[in-house]
């Protein structure tokens, strides 16, 4: 154990802090290793499982944000039971530049028809971004698919909104939105009582108290409703058709994420069913992939197959 627990509410020390914690009351500690397997048979340690972080070729466009609508960061709040044993998992949606909570929701689930949903009333509501930064979970991203992309993320894609992925299991990189979700866990969370409509409903107080009422040193002590601004892009839904140029060849994504080459099926991803891709000579041998404005990698003519890049190029 080398961070610290809490276990059946006992507020538990990992060894470090507890050989740290003798070296000053007594001048001297037992070895650290020594302390571990005291605690250990003591039952207070618990192995951790090793994560496994997939590299999956990320997509990033990080830029700065300097003015509202250049960045947005979505996540969703980790869930909690309201009193009637109803989970509440609320998607958050934030405007990186003037700290403006665009949304703090509570869904009926986190699949994707329900999130596109809720985007759809923002973007009507707000107008849309420039980007997208999100982690690398469902429904935003999919790591089984190029660059990870998702049927949603797809969406945004067509809609000509940029793809920014933290790294994976560095929330940090994303930090502004963790610390509104830090509040949102006390300030909400903690005290909201009743059903799931009365959770949204103090959600939504206290999105509007956030942004209305609450200066921010980086801001100059303005509010966020104080330097926000709708978005000049409006949303217009996606289009029927992707275009690209005269050079290059369409070829459409089947059910199964093959594409036809020479009466050949070549597969890149299901997650671009239905949509075109277009395809640029690079060699005799090579064609680039392209779908909208990402670079997504090569096909070989000779082999038969594709491969992604190392990052997509946007």
């Amino acid at each position: 154990m080398s961070v610290d627990q809490v276990k059946d509410g006992t507020y538990v020390m990992g060894p470090k802090k507890i050989e740290s914690l003798y070296d000053r009351q007594y001048g001297s500690s037992p070895s650290r290793s020594s302390i571990h397997r005291v605690l250990k048979k003591a039952g207070l340690v618990h192995k951790r499982r090793n994560r496994m972080i997939k590299s999956n070729h990320r997509i990033v466009s990080r830029i700065e944000s300097k003015s509202p609508n250049d960045v947005w960061t979505i996540d969703f709040k980790g869930w909690w039971y309201t009193q009637d044993g109803n989970r509440c998992e609320p998607l958050t949606v934030r405007d990186d530049f003037s700290r403006y909570i665009l949304a703090a929701t509570p869904l009926e689930n986190s699949r994707t028809e329900s999130v596109r949903k809720e985007f759809e009333r923002l973007f009507k509501t707000y107008g849309m971004p420039k980007v997208i930064r999100s982690d690398n979970g469902a429904p935003f991203a999919s790591m089984r698919a190029i660059f990870g992309l998702s049927r949603l993320s797809v969406w945004f894609t067509v809609l000509g909104i940029q793809l920014d992925r933290i790294r994976p299991a560095c929330p940090y990189e994303n930090g502004g939105h963790e610390r509104m979700h830090r509040d949102i866990r006390f300030e909400v969370q903690a005290v909201a009582k009743g059903d799931l409509s009365s959770h949204a409903a103090s959600l939504e107080v206290w999105r509007r108290d956030f942004n209305e009422k609450r200066p921010h040193e980086a801001l100059n002590m303005k509010t966020p409703a104080e330097v926000y601004k709708k978005s000049t892009i409006k949303y217009k839904g996606a289009p029927d058709k992707i275009d690209y140029p005269d050079t290059f060849i369409e070829r459409k994504v089947n059910k199964i994420g093959c594409i036809i080459i020479n009466q050949k099926k070549i597969f890149l991803t299901s997650t671009l069913k239905g949509w075109t891709v277009g395809l640029k000579q690079k060699s005799i041998d090579e064609l680039d992939v392209h779908f909208v404005n990402l670079n997504l990698g090569t096909i070989n003519l000779e082999t038969e197959t594709f491969a992604p890049y190392s990052i997509a190029t946007q």
